[in-house]
């Protein structure tokens, strides 16, 4: 065969198969001491090598483009690796029990400069690098949010200009604006050739007297030299450096190695990594003449993220947020909300609703909340209503409750306690079922992880049973969204043309609460968990059947009507919530205000389309037993929303190893869940 022969078939096999990277994991280093550093850990580690880059974009388009493998990042550039690079953290650093994957983003003084943090207008700063967490994203994101500073972006201000506008001299490497460099001592480069960049150059910048205020994390400041310096508190006060849990700006989500989106790379580096903690100094740089090269010096060790997360679910919906207002990419306040639909019934009834409302919404469609959750976090959609067991996942990735289903038609006039329903147990009448006889018989679910027809039955059995293995517990289940391959599935009838099996969509007949009642009525399970109104608002739908055909079953083991739900049921929990993004969550509000102006139980338009009103499924979007929809406090958290009782029963089912992907992607740490 002939070389141009050879020539065309490596090319043609170059167009199928992928790029294999090197047997070596290749570390990207910006700076001659961290080269340093970096060959010595080679020389020890095997399948290890470094290569070095200017500075940290170039470091992210070489592993892009496979000239390199792994770099360790802050919050800030793990961002912009995803955003500009489509890569991913896989690995982050403990700081230990004080921390674990978290730090605290701080503002640091010399004791006895006689200022504030409401008083920083005209000072001269230090910061740890343009676009950095604590050094830049946190404190210039506070003061924003504040409106200390003024950022006139309508008039093509730029952020650095907003900023050099406000400090009367700064050092902020990797700025491009002439003020902002003013206080370096170097070249105001983003690498450690700065004299002044990173944490300990920040705080060196502070030091010399370049600076009066240094934003930088809470165990910058050495102790030998603590007492010389004092925090200041976003509440105007000032505190020790010590009391940094009480005085800080922002918990932010710990640095992170990143790589391209490789199972088998991530590995690799993964494997490496464990072998350079048991022969090499990985977290202490003193030898090298700098600080916290490769990684943190006050690291303790290395967390594995889940295989599932990706640079939003780790750093957070409120980070998140913070990081796009501060870089001016936050969605207009004009455009369309993207409301996120599960299932084609879902999509259906919100294409109705754009067409309605002139465009005023865009749809996004989802295989489960989950996913939809995941959009949200991406900015691929902004809201969706949910279920109480699905606003606690939410609420633990960053997300806020925006506004509340009101299923009093008299309360929608008022403000006050929200919404909230009855989670019961329906049996057939006569079936001689009770509470505690529940065990090896079949059960109907709303969803798995959902309130009524999960998290609160569940939690209850497992109260008592101590059993986490609710496949031994039933006989066989329909749990829409459970393990499709489990018993907790094999009631379930899809479709009703094979497709769609335990899937947790309208497309599943027994998903939601008709589709729990339908699946007892049908005879598939000899118990329904739902909520107090499904057998009436169902009652007929299915094979004839009459409220006098179904009772509840109490908690004592007594059995009562349908209508006793008040003094028979498992729990009373929260309605449904609208749940958004932090900055979003304004716009939303007014959104869905505006809608159900129009389209709403009393709109003016609701012979055109009518919001809580479901054609061709039940409940979609919202629960059709909505009347309204109020505002959730601004502020209020997840956690005060669902409230302390319903929170912990969902905590502690969790302890049985009941988190989604999703959820364990969300909740390795706790820096951004506003409870």
């Amino acid at each position: 065969m002939n070389s141009a022969v050879w020539t065309l078939l490596l090319g043609c096999l170059g167009l199928v198969l992928p790029a294999v990277s090197e047997v070596h994991v290749r570390w990207c280093t910006t700076s001659e001491q961290e080269k340093k550093k970096c060959d010595d850990l080679a020389l020890q580690v095997d399948d290890f090598k470094c290569v070095q880059r200017e500075d940290t974009e170039e470091c992210l388009q070489a592993i892009k483009e496979n000239q390199a493998d792994a770099i360790t990042l802050d919050g800030g550039d793990i961002y912009n690796a995803a955003v500009s690079y489509d890569l991913h953290p896989i690995i982050a650093e403990d700081y230990g029990d004080d921390s674990d994957t978290c730090y605290f983003a701080v503002a640091v003084v010399k004791k006895g400069s006689g200022f504030g943090f409401d008083d920083l207008e005209g000072k001269k700063s230090c910061h740890t690098g343009l676009g950095k967490s604590a050094g830049w994203n946190i404190p210039i994101g506070t003061l924003l949010a504040q409106g200390q500073i003024q950022w006139n972006r309508l008039a093509g201000q730029s952020i650095e200009e907003a900023v050099a506008g406000f400090f009367s001299a700064s050092c902020v490497p990797g700025a491009s604006q002439g003020e902002l460099c003013q206080l370096c001592a170097g070249d105001c480069s983003r690498s450690h050739d700065e004299p002044y960049y990173g944490y300990d150059g920040a705080f060196q910048c502070l030091k010399d007297d370049a600076g009066e205020v240094a934003f930088v994390k809470h165990s910058t400041v050495p102790a030998a030299e603590r007492d010389g310096y004092e925090l200041l508190c976003r509440n105007g006060s000032r505190a020790s450096v010590n009391d940094y849990k009480t005085c800080f700006l922002a918990r932010v989500p710990a640095h992170a190695v990143v790589t391209r989106k490789d199972p088998t790379l991530a590995a690799k580096i993964r494997d490496v990594l464990q072998m350079a903690q048991e022969t090499f100094q990985l977290f202490s740089s003193e030898a090298y003449g700098s600080k916290n090269l490769l990684f943190k010096d006050s690291a303790e060790g290395l967390t594995q993220l889940p295989m599932t997360t990706d640079a939003f679910l780790y750093l957070g919906a409120e980070y998140t947020s913070v990081i796009r207002s501060v870089n001016g990419d936050a969605t207009p306040t004009c455009s369309p909300v993207k409301w996120c639909a599960v299932g084609l019934a879902e999509k259906r009834k919100c294409e109705q609703w754009r067409s309605s409302s002139m465009n005023a919404i865009e749809c996004k469609i989802g295989a489960s909340v989950d996913e939809c959750i995941r959009k949200i976090m991406r900015t691929e959609a902004d809201a969706m209503a949910m279920d109480g067991g699905d606003v606690y996942t939410a609420g633990g990735c960053g997300l806020v409750p925006a506004m509340v289903e009101q299923y009093d038609e008299d309360k929608c006039g008022e403000t006050g306690e929200a919404s909230s329903y009855y989670a019961v147990a329906v049996v057939r009448k006569g079936s001689g079922l009770t509470w505690n006889t529940l065990q090896g018989k079949r059960s109907c679910h709303t969803g798995y992880g959902r309130t009524a027809g999960w998290n609160v039955p569940m939690g209850l059995i497992h109260s008592t049973s101590q059993e986490c293995d609710f496949s031994k517990y039933f006989n066989q289940s329909c749990a829409p969204g459970a393990d499709p391959g489990s018993s907790l599935c094999a009631l379930c009838a899809g479709n009703g043309m094979g497709n769609y099996k335990c899937q947790a969509s309208n497309e599943e007949r027994y998903f939601g609460y008709s589709g729990a009642f339908r699946c007892l009525v049908e005879g598939a399970g000899d118990v329904a968990f739902v909520k107090h109104t499904t057998v009436e608002e169902n009652v007929g739908a299915f094979l004839g059947s009459s409220v006098s055909d179904f009772e509840l079953l109490c908690p004592d083991s007594s059995n009562a009507d349908i209508s006793d739900y008040l003094t028979c049921h498992l729990a009373k929990v929260p309605a449904h919530a609208v749940m958004t993004r932090p900055e979003k969550r304004a716009a939303v509000v007014t959104f869905l205000s505006q809608e159900q102006n129009q389209f709403g139980s009393d709109g003016t338009r609701t012979n055109v389309f009518q919001l809580f009103e479901s054609q061709g499924g039940k409940n979609l979007l919202f629960k059709d037993s909505t009347e309204c929809l109020q505002e959730v406090p601004d502020g209020q958290g997840y956690r005060s929303f669902l409230g302390e009782e319903y929170y912990n029963s969902v905590t502690s089912l969790r302890r049985c190893g009941t988190k989604s992907e999703l959820e364990q992607a969300c909740t390795l740490h706790t820096c951004q869940k506003r409870e």
